[in-house]
């Protein structure tokens, strides 16, 4: 046995397809006795037209194959019924059958082989599920690769199977250790606020062909992904545009230039002074009350300030200033305007995915696609629980009514975008998605903080998935990036506002490995020096138009 000449493909050749029949008949009617001898030593499965055989060769011989078919049903539909009720929901299924390896090449080399082939495949056409009827000989290898077992048993005598399924995570981390080399070209481990790791489901839903705009499919589907936004966010109506949430701002910004009454902007963060600066662009009529980077809103002045101010007829605020980590209160402020008859429009483009958002009330809300929604870039949404009006008055683009009398879909969209995107908000469960951001959050700033990493936000107020560290004007942040990429960790540290500030930041946004985030947290105990002194921040600001 030759296991340098191996060769693991997927089968594609007339002479493959005839030994895959060869093979078939040696193990499942020769050594398991599971289909009755014939005159003819070969076995084309009944689903041979729809399976795809993965199969390994040494030299122009297959030595072993496995079959994966998604169309249904499933040879174990007809076998078992209820096969749903036994798989965890929202899952991309596959089945996988015609496990067999010649006896003499069973060492291991070729099921580890034919296993990393079926993982590459599964994550290409984006199944995250796979069922089988395995065999009784080899159940204790199929609980070592993460198989659960469920339902009864099938078969009688020598041809006896457990029906078991496998999850894609739960493999990757069972299987990690022959799985290494190929998952290692999947690239470094990202904890970037954007673009952020993108799910293999999300991956492959952008890779589907390219639709027109105006076809019925494509307007059932973008209709369907707007009802999904709307139900994660407790929002009537969203307007989703392709650009970035600096374009949902600008949305924002240009509503707000309808409006006859002043506002009020708050900002303890870059992108409140971004909010500022689109607003002046727009030759907005408002005030604004300036808190130091990292340090909550001071609710009182803010609500002095609407009560004195009786002309206020618009606020505009981060959710999550991604800046410094810190989660500003939404409620609270929803409350405070509901209160003043005030317009709220929030910046919610790092908060919506990573932490619950109810917008009920809120006027206009801004997202991003690329963000906590674990999309690709590229898409942006603006959300309002209000009809809007074309106006004339507005640039065609930035016009929200406009896309509201058009079903959203007011200009050219990308439909690989808006599939992607309809893929990333379908597939978690938010609320433990969510609680699994905060509770990792939780113990990242508390390992940090014991090893005397200075953390921006405090933890009362800071926003799960986003960690802002200072470091000692002793070490360059800039360098500490470019190291830790080069260590196989991408943050983000490049920004002109993080690097005049001496920061890095820890994300977790998209898809994350846990291992990675501890080995990372090492690698900073190692090569970063800790106990900094308190960054420098922009004096308070007064209210000042």
């Amino acid at each position: 046995m030759n296991t340098q000449s191996l060769q693991f493909k997927v089968a594609s050749e007339d002479w493959e397809f005839e030994q895959i029949h060869q093979l078939n008949y040696r193990t499942f009617v020769e050594e398991i006795p599971q289909h009755q001898p014939s005159g003819t030593p070969r076995l084309v499965d009944k689903f041979h037209n729809e399976n795809t055989y993965l199969i390994c060769l040494s030299d122009k011989r297959i030595v072993g194959m496995i079959a994966a078919r998604g169309r249904r049903p499933f040879s174990l539909d007809q076998k078992l019924p209820n096969l749903d009720s036994y798989l965890p929901p929202g899952r991309r299924t596959c089945e996988i059958r015609l496990l067999s390896v010649e006896k003499q090449f069973r060492n291991g080399q070729v099921f580890r082989g034919l296993t990393a082939l079926m993982w590459q495949y599964g994550l290409e056409h984006g199944y995250d599920l796979a069922v089988i009827s395995g065999t009784t000989r080899q159940q204790k290898l199929y609980r070592h690769l993460g198989f659960v077992p469920f339902g009864p048993m099938l078969g009688s005598g020598e041809a006896t199977f457990q029906p078991m399924y496998l999850t894609l995570e739960n493999f990757e981390k069972q299987a990690e250790e022959f799985l290494r080399e190929p998952m290692r070209r999947r690239g470094p481990a990202s904890f970037l606020p954007g673009p952020v790791s993108i799910h293999p489901l999300t991956r492959r839903a952008f890779e589907r062909p390219p639709e027109s705009h105006r076809s019925d499919q494509f307007i059932a589907e973008f209709q369907n992904i707007r009802q999904r936004l709307c139900r994660l966010v407790s929002a009537r109506h969203v307007q989703i545009l392709l650009g970035s949430g600096t374009l949902a701002n600008d949305a924002v910004g240009a509503q707000l230039s309808l409006e006859k009454r002043p506002g009020l902007i708050l900002s303890n963060g870059e992108f409140g002074e971004r909010l500022i600066d689109q607003a002046r662009r727009f030759g907005l009529t408002f005030d604004t009350l300036k808190f130091r980077w990292g340090e909550p809103f001071n609710l009182a002045a803010v609500e002095q300030f609407l009560a004195r101010s009786s002309s206020v007829g618009w606020l505009w605020c981060v959710h999550s200033e991604t800046s410094t980590g810190m989660l500003n209160p939404l409620s609270t402020l929803q409350a405070m305007c509901a209160k003043t008859r005030v317009k709220l429009c929030a910046d919610c483009i790092s908060s919506i995915g990573l932490v619950p958002v109810n917008l009920e009330g809120v006027y206009l809300a801004s997202c991003a696609s690329g963000k906590g929604l674990a999309g690709y870039p590229g898409l942006c949404m603006v959300f309002h629980n209000h009809p809007i009006a074309s106006s004339t008055s507005l640039p065609r683009y930035l016009d929200l009514g406009w896309y509201d009398e058009h079903q959203g879909i007011a200009f050219t969209h990308s439909s690989n975008l808006v599939q992607a995107l309809d893929a990333a908000v379908r597939q978690p469960d938010w609320s433990a998605k969510m609680a699994a951001v905060a509770a990792v959050s939780a113990r990242l700033r508390r390992r940090l903080t014991e090893l005397g990493f200075k953390i921006i936000a405090p933890d009362h107020d800071a926003t799960p998935g986003v960690v802002t560290i200072a470091l000692p004007p002793g070490q360059n942040s800039a360098h500490l990036g470019q190291e830790l990429q080069k260590a196989g960790y991408l943050l983000s540290y490049n920004s002109d506002y993080i690097r005049q500030r001496n920061w890095i930041q820890i994300c977790l946004m998209g898809e994350y490995c846990p291992e990675k985030l501890e080995a990372l947290t090492s690698w900073l105990v190692k090569n970063a020096q800790s106990t900094p002194e308190t960054a420098p921040e922009p004096a308070r600001a007064a209210a000042a138009s």
